[in-house]
Parts: structure tokens; sequence; C-alpha cells
């Protein structure tokens, strides 16, 4: 119940719903009961109307009362008229009743949405917040299937059991009151049934809960395989590996319909049990109140019978309720937990209580002794040394500067740590020792909004969403004017071929920007990196997409861009690093080299290495 209350405590304030919900299902209730009340005066008018009936001591029967009404109408209009009285009095209590019901429904309707809306929005904000290496981990399915089916799934279980809860328990008690008060007798006979209907019922949902949580997993296992299979689906069809994925989706997908179809047979037997045991009772019920009427029991007549079993046969439907709502409850409670536990994830990368905003750049980035693995808690010593052994480690004791104004180049094999050491600057990764300062306040100091908003970022990898390019380049400026578009889109030698697709600026790049080309990607992703005008340039390899004639245009670009700011970049071609103020050679995660072009040449080290194998290979 923990998990539920837990869940439910996203409807808050949830007085604002439950106050009105009440009143109006109470009057609900109330008019709902009195219609099948209305019955006995009904039958009494029509097949025994001259029946005396004493007016009543009290007010505390409403069928007594009722037929007493009953007979006055009878006396002032006639047999006749009194009958039109109680079919006009039943419509409006039948109209009444359902009007109530209308606007209570209204307010639960509200509550549930509500109720989603506040869900989705903390688990989306909170994934959002979470670190990058979270997501290196964890299979965007897996995710996926958290924010859209296993909320979806919340939202109808725990509004709809808060539904149940509030109407049919009320309910249930409004039909057992009118009940012993046309029969205590039957009424007590027919309660020894209910204890034996609600043992079974737990006996069939008992394994509901585990089920429930088998299937949720199964599904973002699924979801997983989906996404993955759409995302990759150039790659599976170059290796002929379509019945593999097929075979992967299908394993998958039978799985999981037969978890569905495993819980469908408890959920559904729950209904028919209850309601075959609700037919017994009914049997027992008219076979004993039966015998009273035969045998000319004084304390239940007729007509009073006749309503008894209406009534009875109704009492069901609130009992069915709760019933199901215990069988359906064991779905929420599972994929709620899988929600809470995204909700309770918290991000390994927090700004500092005290943390500070910096605005501007004014002398230099250093890196002090940084050590970075990855891995979850690497052992470090009390002094900060590393305990661990240092082979293990991406990066080990780098001490870097980067001046400002300069352009700092890195370059080395491969896996030597140029990617990791760029990472770190925008705390997307934190080292497991030392640290990195910007105009000599640490980073950890500094509010990431504040740190990231000093750098522009172009990676390797060209990523772009399913929008314009207008709005790929504006990403996250929704004030930006057309002409600084155009302005950055220049820079980066993307304005002509955008005026030449067919809507120009307004055109959509599909999914991933898959209707342009790599080099025509990359160099709007620069674009939108000269219109943030950061006064730090990070370049992960940003023009390893272009062929050589656009690498040389958007080299030219970058060059007059970089000439007022400091830029880090990675890459390995020498038109790309030649001309920067500071070439760092990195292998295994330690600089082997630092300096110049015309000095690392000199040098004769692994940067002559690298340069004279890209020469021989070009």
């Amino acid at each position: 119940m923990k998990i539920y209350f837990r869940l439910l405590s996203f409807a808050r304030p949830i007085g604002k719903f439950a106050v009105p919900y009440f009143i109006l299902t109470f009057l609900s209730i109330v008019f709902n009961t009195l219609n099948y009340a209305l019955l006995a005066p009904l039958l009494t008018a029509i097949f025994n109307p001259t029946e005396v009936i004493a007016k009543p001591d009290n007010w505390w029967n409403p069928v007594k009362d009722l037929n007493y009404l009953a007979q006055q109408a009878n006396l002032q209009l006639g047999t006749s008229g009194a009958l039109k009285f109680i079919c006009v009095a039943i419509v409006t209590s039948v109209l009444l009743s359902n009007v109530f019901r209308y606007f209570s429904q209204r307010i639960m309707e509200n509550l549930r949405i509500y109720t989603l809306l506040n869900l989705r929005r903390t688990v989306f904000n909170n994934v959002m917040n979470l670190h990058l290496g979270y997501f290196n981990n964890e299979r965007k399915g897996d995710i996926l299937s958290k924010i859209s089916a296993d909320v979806q799934v919340v939202q109808f279980s725990v509004t709809g059991t808060l539904q149940v809860a509030f109407k049919e328990p009320f309910q249930l008690l409004f039909y057992l009151g009118t009940l012993f008060v046309i029969s205590v007798k039957l009424t007590l006979v027919s309660m020894l049934v209910i204890p034996v209907s609600a043992f079974v019922i737990s006996k069939i949902v008992k394994r509901l809960k585990e089920q429930a949580a088998e299937s949720q997993q199964t599904y973002s296992n699924m979801i997983s395989n989906l996404d993955e299979a759409l995302s990759g689906i150039k790659i599976i069809k170059a290796f002929n590996a379509v019945p593999f994925i097929k075979e992967r989706f299908d394993h998958e997908n039978r799985e999981y319909s037969r978890i569905t179809r495993a819980m469908a047979k408890r959920q559904q037997m729950a209904s028919p049990v209850s309601e075959f045991l609700g037919v017994l009772m009914v049997a027992g019920i008219v076979l004993y109140g039966g015998s009273m009427i035969i045998n000319h029991d004084g304390s239940l007549t007729a007509a009073n019978f006749i309503l008894y079993i209406a009534m009875f046969s109704q009492i069901m439907r609130p009992a069915k309720a709760i019933s199901d709502s215990f069988s359906n409850i064991h779905s929420g409670i599972a994929a709620g937990e899988r929600v809470l536990a995204l909700i309770d994830e918290k991000p390994a990368i927090n700004d500092a209580p005290d943390a500070i905003t910096i605005n501007e750049f004014n002398d230099s980035v250093k890196f002090q002794n940084v050590s970075f693995a990855y891995k979850d808690k690497p052992l470090v010593n009390k002094d900060g040394s590393i305990s661990e052994s240092l082979d293990k480690y991406v990066l080990k004791d780098l001490n870097i500067t980067i001046p400002k104004g300069k352009t700092v180049a890195l370059v080395g094999p491969s896996g030597g740590g140029k990617s990791t050491l760029m990472d770190l600057l925008p705390r997307f990764i934190e080292p497991q020792s030392g640290f990195i300062s910007v105009d000599g306040v640490d980073i950890k100091a500094v509010t990431s909004e504040s740190l990231r908003s000093l750098m522009g970022v172009v990676n390797q990898e060209s990523i772009l969403f399913n929008d314009t390019i207008f709005n790929n380049i504006a990403f996250g400026k929704p004030n930006v004017t057309q002409a600084q578009v155009e302005a950055a889109a220049r820079i980066a030698n993307a304005h002509n071929f955008i005026t030449e697709t067919d809507r120009g600026y307004q055109t959509n790049t599909g999914d991933r920007g898959t209707k342009l080309s790599g080099g025509q990607r990359q160099r709007i992703c620069i674009a939108r990196a000269v219109l943030s005008n950061p006064p730090l340039m990070l370049l992960d390899e940003a023009t390893s997409a272009l062929d050589t004639e656009s690498e040389k245009l958007v080299q030219d670009a970058l060059n007059n861009l970089m000439k007022n700011r400091t830029s880090l970049i990675i890459a390995h071609r020498l038109s790309t690093i030649q001309n920067a103020d500071i070439i760092i050679v990195l292998e295994k995660g330690t600089v082997v080299e630092q300096g110049t072009h015309t000095e690392l040449m000199q040098n004769n080290g692994l940067y002559r290495k690298l340069i004279d194998m890209q020469t021989f290979n070009d």
C-alpha cells in the first residue's frame, strides 16, 4: 500500500477532486438505492391497492415510509393516480442518480488526467536531469516503456481503484442497510456466503502482482528490440540479419503474449466465479425467503420479498467491482514500482548547494592531476590519490592548460582518451581524482547551466532533430531571428545548400536528419554552435563527416570563428590541426608530447609518426 499511496500523491491537491466527487457520488448512491426502494410501493399499488398501512412511528425505515406515502397518494389520487405518481418518482430518482453519477465521473476523469500529467512530467524531468553515464548503461526501450506504457497502466489502475474505493463500499453499505431494514433474518443468512466468496477471489488473484511485473519487463524488452531494429535498419539489411532480428523480436512478443494470457485467465476467472457465487446466494435467498412467504411469516410481505431479491441482485455489482479492482491494482503496483524506480534514480553529477554562476571566460582552463575511469566507484585514498592501478584508467594524472584565445588540438591513437577529456570539461562525466578549473574556479563549484553556456559543442556524430533546418540551428533559443540563423549558416558554409532545398530553412530534416547528407548534417550542427557564440568551442572531429571540398569550406569558416575565442579540437587530419596554437598528443591517457606543429615535427616522436602515416595513406 505504500507504493499505492505514493503514486496517489501525484494527484495532490487531492481534496480539490475528492470532496466534490464524494458529495456527488453520495447523492448518486442515495437516489440509486431509492430507485429500488420505490419498487415495493409500486408493486403494492398495482397488486394490493386496498392494503391498509399504519403511519410509521418514526422515519428511519425507508421501505415503510415509502409504502405509507404510496398509500396516501392512493387515497388522494386514486389507484391510477398513485401508480402515475410512483412512476414519476422512479423516473425522477433515476434521472437525478444518473446526473450526479455523470458529474462525479467527470471529476474522476479530471483526477485521472491530472495524475497522469504530474506523473509523466515528473518521470521525464528526472530522466532529463540524469547524468549521461546512466543512458550508456540502460536500454532506451526500457526507459520509453516506463514513461509511456507503465505510466498509462498506473493512471488507470490507481485512479480506477480510487474510484471504486470512494463509491462501491458506500453503495454496498446502502444496499446492505436497506436489506437489513427489509429483513434482518434473511440478510444475516445471506451474509454467511460473502466470506467464502472473498476467500475464493483472493486465491484466484494471488499471483497477479508477480505476473504483472514480468509482463511490464517483457514489454520493455520488446520495445527495446523494436527501437534497436528501427534505429539500425540499414545495418540489419546490410548484414542479412533480418531473420535474426525477426526471431529475437518474436521471442519477446511470444513471451509477452504468454504472460498476458496467464494474467487475463486469472483476471477473467474472478468475474464469472463471483457471478456464480452471487447467483448461488440469490437462489438460497429465494429458497429461504420463499419458505417464509409460504409459511406466512409476518415479518416479510410478498412485495418486500420481490424488492429484496431485486436489491440483492444489485449488491453483487459493487462487490464484483471491488473484487475486480483488487485484481487490477496488482498491475498498477507492478508498473508503479518501475516508474518510481525511474523517479528515484538520482543523477551522479549534481550542482553543489552553494554553486556559483559564471558568465564569462577571462584566463584559462586547467586540468590538474586529472584521472578518470569508466566505472562506478574506484577506490581513492584520503589524500586524493588513486589506490588502484592506473592501468585501468582512461586518463592518468593529466595536467593541461588551455589559455584564453588559443586553439588547442588533441591528437593521438584511438582510445587515447581524447573524447573523454573533452567530455570532462562540460561535466558530462566527472574525474575520480584531480580537478578542472575555469579561471581558477573548480568547475564543481559552478552551476552546470552557466558552465555549459560558455561552450559550443560540435560532436563527431551529427545529431539533428526531426524538425525544420531553422529550428535545428536555433535549437534551445526561442527568440532567434531569421537573419541571425542565416548568418550562422553562412559562417558554417551551409546557407547555399539550405536555400537549394524545397522549402529553404523550413525544410524538415527527417528522423535524425536522414534527408540530408552527412556533410550537410555536420554543417548544420556547426551553424548551431556558431549561433550560440560561446567563448569556448569544443569540436570533436567536427569535420570528419565532410568531403574534401566541404571540409576546406568549413575549416576556413572555423578558422575565422576561432580567431577571437578559445577552441579545443579533436582531429586527425593535418589540415585541421597544423595551424593550432598548441597540439597535445595523448597516448593511453597521458600526455606524451606538446607544442606547435613545427616543434612536434622536429621532435620526431609519436606526432611525427602519426603525420607520416597519414601522409602515406593519403
